[in-house]
């Protein structure tokens, strides 16, 4: 497979730029038997009592920084992972990268020592804690597509309303429609909700390198799946329900935890790339927002739902000015039956 199989055209103008007004504000595509234009507060129609949502309760950090080198010249930091107390790798941008024994200047004094580089991150050793200063100095990091500096807006409306624990340099967007109202009235229908935590890294914002996406590895990201989400999980498919996972971060946590064919609590890295031909485990149907052309993203959407089919509603959806990305419309999909 070719990553140019994955391609679709996108009038730049459908690129959301701001979130709906409401969270349930968005357009909602239903990708089933045919393709269903509805509205996002219109979910729970296609749910039923029994079923189970999985979300991703990870929690987006502020993780951009301006900084200074010693010499003066302007540099950012973009913290991909907090790694302890004071230590963090992050991306480094400035106009010659730092060595490592240098100093980054930071805000009311303080420093990210450079301790050294694992790939294209930097090693960082701040001389607070970091994440009580990215949440008083930090901006919100925002994904590229959004030509715009963050507002503070964003710092309300680019995290769901259930994050818990803070680690993501990306909003889990599936998750962003969901109000508490939503919440409440999914579980008055019968449906239950489970959590897992996968911390997104800002290398979900990466291209493939290859054309041959089997010569493609994904970024680590760390992940969490609790024996009690995998005992909601088997109690659901016993019981004939159905896992509906919100989110492809969603998906590919339980998939990890299901990778032998049996769901287990885990807690560590992940690199799972999901591919078309891959055979899903514990995922049922799934909750998701429009992806980038040519991403892994969209690769994972193929995979369930069959690369035909989710590029004839990714073309249905361009025509009906669905709109685009993180803060854009979500589908809802069954599986491809043909898979």
């Amino acid at each position: 497979m070719l990553i140019s199989d994955f391609d679709y055209e996108l009038p730049e103008e459908l690129i959301a730029q701001y979130p709906a007004a409401d969270r349930r504000g968005s357009r909602l595509l239903a990708v089933s038997d045919g393709l269903s234009d509805l509205a996002f507060a219109k979910l729970p129609a296609l749910l039923r009592p029994g079923d189970l949502l999985v979300f991703n309760d990870t929690r987006v950090i502020k993780a951009r920084l301006a900084a200074q080198k010693y010499s003066g010249g302007r540099a950012e930091i973009l913290v991909e992972r907090v790694t302890a107390d004071r230590n963090a790798l992050a991306h480094v941008r400035a106009s010659k990268s730092p060595k490592p024994g240098g100093c980054l200047l930071l805000q009311d004094g303080v420093e990210a020592e450079v301790l050294g580089r694992k790939g294209e991150l930097f090693s960082l050793r701040f001389s607070v804690d970091v994440l009580t200063y990215l949440d008083k100095h930090g901006k919100v990091p925002l994904p590229p597509y959004l030509n715009r500096e963050a507002d503070n807006a964003d710092i309300d409306r680019y995290q769901t309303v259930y994050s818990k624990d803070p680690g993501a340099v990306a909003a889990p967007t599936a998750g962003l429609h969901f109000d508490e109202a939503m919440l409440a009235e999914t579980l008055d229908l019968g449906v239950r909700h489970a959590w897992v935590t996968l911390h997104v890294g800002a290398g979900t914002f990466q291209s493939l390198r290859d054309e041959h996406i089997e010569e493609n590895r994904l970024h680590s990201e760390r992940v969490e799946v609790s024996e009690q989400c995998c005992d909601a999980v088997r109690e659901t498919r016993a019981a004939g329900g159905r896992v509906i996972a919100v989110g492809t971060t969603s998906v590919r946590s339980l998939e990890c935890a299901s990778a032998d064919g049996t769901i287990r609590s885990i807690a560590g890295e992940t690199d799972l790339f999901i591919v078309p031909g891959y055979e899903f485990h514990s995922v049922d149907a799934m909750i998701t927002n429009f992806h980038l052309p040519q991403s892994s993203l969209l690769m994972l959407v193929a995979a369930f739902a069959g690369k035909e089919r989710v590029l004839a509603a990714y073309a249905h959806a361009v025509r009906e000015k669905y709109r685009f990305f993180s803060y854009g419309d979500a589908m809802f999909l069954t599986p491809d039956i043909q898979r």
